[in-house]
């Protein structure tokens, strides 16, 4: 088995988990990144990273001292004999896993690969995905016989957009290998750089489920919490003072209802389901909690209408501010952001729209949307904020950035009768503290 010490690894994807794991090994091996898109790869040689994850001294020190190499060129993969595939697993607009970045990446390491080296997934999928579909394409691409020739293994990514806390090398990991030995040297390879040690997974097909059940479980909690929040809504209670009734007892679990977004919570369930599919299980209570946070766009849009026109505001044309669309808060990803659904059913009753967020690349916006897209508000003097704001009919808080608050406190719009209609979905203002007009808040909504 391969020594530590004559390992050059090579990562497959530059994104927020490809990326962090490239700086992080640099430190340590001699590491090439590499990914598709030109642009990406180009301004991370520039030592910008428009994710967040790794800032300008961390590329800078990796690139320029560690030695690490950022390109487009697969040649670049030729002397590498560690390959570590970070690429997106999206679902297509069937809820059906789309694997192709991932057959992709494992054509593309079939081209570069040679005898001994070793292929470690942490891409996301389901359990037997690795065995046997990713491995024979590495076969069909190389000649090698896998297991016998080159190894896989499979450490599932844990990286979680704007944490300060949990970044990668904080976190513990589960790894595993194909074989036992090769499971031993993956395990070994991970801790060679993380703070907190590893899982050892008994073989990757646990650790690929382990991975998909992380987030099918946050789903389903957040689904039941979202079912509560409906319901105190119809009865005319606040969620809020519920759950907080409710976590007064010692082993009762906090969740807070919203829009279930992102590249993971709302996509890793489909993961689960398709395999479950194939062995003839139906898997009701993630399936049920799938079709629960799918429904919140269409529950908050409604709501919005009738608090408009609950407060004699004629839904057609009135003015409504989204103050955030990325898929959660104080990061730029929009990925399966589900603002965007309620954004397209307020248009169906022609409400019009601006949205705000300072995290949000303007450029990855749906390009029906781009239009939209409010940014003044960031570099205006709290008089100038304050009259932006009284602009429109209603301000529909969809995401908790820090800068929304800052907004609110330096404009003190909130102390103002005349102020707009708020649909406060994440609770925002409830870290506010400044002075709320009882009228303002009497016309408010929250989830």
């Amino acid at each position: 088995m391969k020594q530590l010490n004559k390992v050059k690894i090579g990562v497959i994807g530059l994104g927020y988990v490809g990326l962090p794991l490239a700086v992080a090994y640099s430190s340590k091996y001699p590491t090439i990144g590499f990914d598709l898109k030109q642009s990406r790869v180009d301004e991370l040689n520039r030592y910008y990273d428009n994710t967040g994850e790794s800032s300008e001294a961390e590329l800078k020190q990796s690139i320029e001292h560690n030695g690490l190499t950022l390109s487009c060129e697969e040649t670049v993969l030729d002397n590498c004999n560690v390959y570590i595939v970070t690429v997106p697993t999206p679902i297509d607009a069937c809820n059906v896993p789309d694997l192709r970045p991932l057959y992709s990446a494992s054509r593309t390491i079939g081209k570069h690969i040679s005898k001994g080296d070793i292929v470690i997934y942490e891409s996301t999928t389901f359990p037997t995905c690795t065995r046997n579909y990713c491995a024979p394409l590495i076969e069909q691409e190389s000649g090698l016989t896998f297991n016998q020739d080159f190894y896989c293994g499979y450490s599932p990514e844990r990286i979680n957009p704007a944490d300060p806390t949990n970044k990668l090398l904080n976190i513990k990991k589960i790894t595993s290998g194909s074989t036992p030995e090769v499971a031993l040297f993956v395990d070994n390879l991970y801790n060679s750089i993380l703070l907190n040690g590893t899982h050892k997974a008994p073989s990757m097909e646990v650790a690929e489920l382990a991975k998909a059940i992380e987030n099918a479980q946050r789903d389903t909690n957040i689904a039941f919490i979202n079912e509560i929040a409906v319901l105190c809504n119809a009865i005319g209670i606040d969620t809020q003072d519920v759950i907080e009734a409710a976590g007064s007892k010692w082993n009762f679990h906090k969740y807070q209802p919203g829009l279930v977004g992102g590249h993971c919570i709302s996509v890793d369930p489909y993961y689960i389901q398709y395999i479950a599919e194939s062995y003839g299980i139906t898997t009701q209570v993630i399936n049920a909690a799938r079709r629960t946070n799918n429904a919140m766009a269409d529950f908050v849009a409604t709501n919005v209408i009738k608090m408009l026109a609950q407060n004699n505001k004629p839904v057609t044309g009135s003015k409504v501010l989204v103050m955030g669309c990325t898929f959660k808060e104080n990061c730029p990803d929009i990925r399966n952001s589900k603002v965007f659904d309620i954004i397209h059913i307020l248009q169906k009753y022609n409400v019009d729209i601006s949205i705000l967020d300072p995290h949000a690349i303007n450029s990855q916006l749906p390009k029906e949307l781009q239009p939209l897209h409010v940014t003044s508000l960031r570099s205006k003097d709290s008089v100038g904020k304050k009259e932006e704001l009284m602009r429109y009919d209603a301000i529909l808080i969809c995401v908790k950035h820090q800068l929304f608050l800052k907004d609110f406190e330096e404009s003190n719009i909130l102390a103002d009768c005349s102020a707009p209609l708020i649909y406060d979905l994440k609770h925002l203002l409830n870290e506010y503290k400044g002075e709320i007009n009882d009228v303002v808040r009497s016309k408010s909504l929250t989830l």
